[in-house]
């Protein structure tokens, strides 16, 4: 074969990647769009409850075994494997598993409604990533073009999902690259992934739905090095709470399950005692945990008990059917702790309240790149050395846990 010849092939060989590469980023785009605009739906209806609840917060706390058994009917009455919520998306991933319905999206956001409503801890964007999973994985399955490539759509949906309901796209893209399977990147996935995200992040930005904002300015130390041996303390710290906490959500619902096999009489019994707890406390644990993470970061007033009540109280409404997410709960633990354990290791509390907002949340998942691009995207990229040491420290002692039971793990060396 002569020079001619190669080039011509190497020639059409690049031409084939680059308009398949262009084909998959602007299905991406279409996908970020689609998502997007879902997510703003899904979004507003968090806004309104929560700004409909001042004032009511202990009243509704009443609600919760009517809200918790509406939530067990519409899953039995339409839609069991919809049930699965992320472990569908792993399912599929791992080439098993039926397709994802597409009453998925409605079934997801209108439980997470009735959930918030009634004040149940519990987060939400577990149904932000499942509904961008749906709609991409919907649209994948249907083009002939696209078909078997199941899971690049999933990890598409999956960044779409998540940039558009936080506003970090980075984040987004780093997550859903990294979650399906520890120790491998999806890179099939990428140019939809990044054309989704940004797209899906611009749109939800149109309608107001964005990044939380966090007051937070305090300067990046000079002499961080000095600070080694205190990160990887914290590190050690934050990767056993995350390890802690997705051991207790797989553990305590099996428990819970065990004890009480009808799933009516558990939401019922189980949220008249969720209620109490939670009232006794004035509902500060209610919701996904936002008014946490700002008194951990902000320096405001954080109780040495936040952080295990917000981990408990979060535990026992998920595992009695309360739908919502995992990961802003994380945030709001990870920013508590933080704040607490900072004077055993000589740092400033707010600091240590968001370097535990990042690591407790890559723990909890089982990721490292996307803690450290959260981390980075919500407090200043200049903190990259602090969330490297920290986030990579927790990654290491979390024992492979995740809150996702069915996570896949890369062949690693012995």
């Amino acid at each position: 074969m002569n020079v001619m010849e190669r080039t011509k092939i190497r020639v059409r060989s690049w031409t084939k990647y680059f308009m398949n590469t262009l084909i998959y980023a602007v299905a991406g785009c279409v996908i970020g769009v689609l998502v997007g605009l879902f997510e703003v739906l899904f979004g507003w209806g968090l806004n309104l409850i929560t700004k409909a609840r001042v004032g009511y917060e202990n009243w509704l706390l009443l609600l919760l075994p009517v809200m918790g058994v509406i939530i067990i009917y519409l899953f039995e009455r339409f839609g069991k494997v919809s049930r699965k919520g992320m472990g569908l998306v792993f399912e599929i991933s791992q080439g098993r598993g039926r397709p994802i319905p597409k009453r998925t999206v409605s079934l997801m956001m209108v439980s997470t409604w009735l959930s918030h409503i009634a004040g149940a801890s519990v987060g939400k964007e577990g149904v932000g990533m499942q509904i961008g999973a749906t709609v991409s994985h919907v649209i994948g399955r249907n083009v002939p073009y696209f078909k078997e490539n199941k899971t690049v759509f999933l990890v598409t949906g999956m960044a779409a999902g998540f940039a558009g309901l936080f506003g970090t796209p980075f984040t987004a893209i780093f997550f859903a690259l990294e979650v399906l399977v520890y120790g491998m990147i999806e890179f099939k996935a990428l140019a939809p992934a990044l054309a989704a995200a940004f797209s899906a992040s611009w749109v939800s930005s149109l309608f107001g739905l964005g990044k939380e904002v966090l007051h937070f300015s305090l300067a990046m130390p000079e002499d961080w090095m000095s600070m080694f041996l205190p990160l990887i303390a914290l590190g050690i710290a934050f990767g056993v709470m995350g390890g802690f906490f997705a051991w207790s959500m797989h553990h305590f619902k099996g428990l819970v399950s065990r004890k009480i096999t009808n799933p009516y009489v558990r939401v019922i019994a189980v949220s008249i005692v969720l209620g109490l707890i939670l009232w006794a406390f004035n509902c500060r644990y209610s919701g996904s945990g936002i008014n946490l993470i700002e008194a951990g970061i902000e320096g405001g007033k954080v109780y040495p008990w936040d952080f295990a009540m917000k981990l408990a109280l979060t535990v026992l409404s998920m595992s009695i059917g309360f739908i919502g997410g995992e990961v802003t709960p994380l945030f709001a633990i990870g920013s508590t702790f933080g704040a607490l354990i900072a004077p055993l290791v000589g740092m400033d509390p707010m600091m240590c309240a968001a370097l535990g907002y990042a690591a407790v949340f890559g723990a909890g998942t089982n990721t490292w790149l996307a803690p450290m691009m959260i981390g980075m995207e919500m407090f200043g990229f200049e903190y990259f050395p602090l969330f490297f040491i920290v986030c990579a420290t927790a990654n290491l002692v979390n024992g492979n846990l995740s809150i996702y039971r069915l996570q896949g793990l890369a062949d690693m060396p012995d």
